[in-house]
């Protein structure tokens, strides 16, 4: 039984059309937010994009039906696509030398996030070498942490400073659509979550009951035969490790109130309760243990009406860090 995405198609369609313009790059990587790659390119050619943004050269199609931008720098040991639709993005010196003259290029400039990136005051350097010369220059690419308010203004400084050395298309990051007229000219936006999950409403994530079970306070159950903390219900629902649930992050707490909630759950977690994602009569209910690899077991309290074998009940997930056993378009 199937851990399911449904999503209302003529909800989520039309937030996809209020969104785009043609300064839009979509993005398409990873588990692609949980919709799956394939048919996010499609729905992106569908929106008239010419051109595409994936993570990594893995990601690329084996036919390329628009531009695609790989978001990952260019490195001298990957095996890349031998497609002239490939845009590279290089955040090094040494790769702008290394990499095969001709092949079209971003070059991506370091900012407030110090991940990948060439330092402003080294473009001058760049470009008096002749380095932008030996390839297809495309551009640079601004990839700015999450919108914290001072992003427009970097994106506009380093652009300016970028513009100086060289003319070129500005390729942005984690900005609004309505400030792109305020960075300049030649804005592209890549855009993945605000584009594919902006409307959650239109996304019902759904598990499968696959088996109840009458349980007494204190009778041990499950791999580990933990004892149940009173009497209730044991639900065995779809949705395991191989789907995401259960697998966290780091946590990105930042308000006094979230690290206390944070806090909290790690003392839970100690003690070997953890709430799952899963929802029953309302609330979210306890895992009994860990998630099992395509199931998970919850515990139910006695005064909550117990669903049966084949019921659907709603899951929390983060759409990033799962894979659905079907996603329907209804």
């Amino acid at each position: 039984m199937p851990l399911t995405l449904r999503v209302d198609a003529a909800r989520w369609r039309q937030h996809l059309h209020d969104t785009w313009t043609d300064q839009l790059v979509p993005v398409a990587k990873g588990n692609g937010y949980g919709f799956g790659r394939d048919r996010l390119l499609a729905e992106a050619g569908d929106l008239g994009a010419r051109t595409v943004a994936v993570g990594i050269y893995e990601e690329v199609p084996a036919a390329p039906d628009a531009d695609v931008v790989v978001l990952s720098p260019w490195r001298p040991f990957l095996d890349v696509p031998e497609s002239d639709r490939v845009i590279h993005t290089v955040s090094r010196a040494e790769d702008l030398r290394a990499i095969p003259a001709g092949s079209r290029v971003v070059v991506e400039l370091q900012t407030s996030m110090l991940r990948h990136g060439i330092l402003a005051d080294r473009m001058p350097e760049i470009a008096s070498r002749g380095t932008l010369d030996r390839v297809r220059f495309e551009g640079w690419s601004i990839h700015l942490p999450m919108d914290t308010g001072d992003n427009v203004r970097e994106a506009t400084e380093l652009g300016r400073a970028a513009r100086a050395v060289r003319p070129g298309t500005l390729w942005v990051s984690h900005v609004r659509t309505g400030d792109l007229a305020s960075i300049g000219e030649d804005v592209r936006l890549r855009m993945g979550t605000a584009l594919w999950l902006g409307d959650r409403l239109a996304l019902d994530v759904r598990a499968t009951v696959l088996d109840v079970h009458p349980v007494r306070r204190g009778e041990r159950v499950g791999y580990r035969q933990r004892r149940c903390p009173a009497d209730g219900h044991l639900l065995v629902v779809s949705g395991g490790t191989a789907h995401g649930i259960g697998m966290e992050a780091p946590t990105a707490a930042a308000t006094v109130r979230q690290r206390a909630v944070t806090l909290a759950k790690g003392g839970l977690d100690a003690a070997g309760r953890a709430l799952s994602p899963y929802t029953v009569g309302g609330k979210q209910r306890w895992f009994v243990e860990p998630p099992h690899m395509q199931a998970s077991m919850l515990f139910l309290p006695s005064s909550v009406k117990a669903p049966v074998v084949g019921d659907e009940i709603g899951v929390d997930v983060r759409f990033t860090t799962t894979t659905f056993d079907r996603v329907i378009l209804r």
